[in-house]
């Protein structure tokens, strides 16, 4: 299962004009076209396929274990709440600038939204979870292991193109930067690749 960020999909109802997106603090080259790999995440096995999908992509980019397992961890208790708290379609989404993966989406079928986004809003107090509690900690954790860089979104589908949530995380870069905000999806859609199950 090797990823690339490059595809011929290219739906004709989306336009190609030009993209300009902006990280802050990170180098010039690292700006501009945004590809997108898009892999379906089965009920019963997205935890597992999200962390493969992350750790396949990071691991190529030669970034350390730490940082690798860090967004392998993020990745799988986004999927995990998806099948514990949503309804399929389940997807991974991981979106490059300049062929670099920075940013990760976990996307399911129930667009509301809820309380997600302010769990995960960086200027409100956060409550340090009970580490004795069964539920609760992961968008907690997701917060910590992704140094805020995280939201929550309206968005469709890739596949099906109804109507979902996205929950989303900053990819950990090899010049230390993340991004601030999120690709807009449609953005990637005109070289995106859908990755099929091995």
């Amino acid at each position: 299962m090797r990823s690339t960020f490059h595809g011929p999909v290219d739906p004709p109802d989306v336009p190609r004009e030009g993209i300009t997106v902006t990280s802050v603090g990170a180098p010039e080259e690292a700006l501009g076209e945004v590809g997108l790999l898009v892999a379906v995440l089965r009920p019963g096995s997205a935890s597992r396929r999200a962390r493969a999908v992350v750790r396949e992509v990071l691991t190529a980019e030669g970034l350390p274990g730490d940082d690798v397992a860090d967004a392998e961890a993020v990745a799988a208790e986004l999927a995990a709440n998806c099948e514990r708290h949503a309804r399929p379609p389940y997807e991974i989404r991981v979106f490059s600038l300049a062929g670099v993966p920075a940013w990760c989406e976990l996307v399911d079928g129930d667009p509301d939204l809820g309380w997600i986004p302010a769990v995960l809003d960086t200027s409100r107090p956060q409550v340090t979870p009970d580490p004795l509690a069964e539920h609760g900690r992961g968008l907690p954790l997701v917060r910590e292991l992704s140094r805020g860089h995280c939201r929550a979104y309206p968005t469709t589908t890739f596949t099906t193109d109804a109507p979902a949530k996205a929950v989303a995380f900053a990819l950990p870069t090899r010049w230390g930067t993340r991004l601030t905000c999120p690709p807009l999806p449609h953005l990637g859609r005109r070289s995106a690749r859908l990755l099929r199950e091995p």
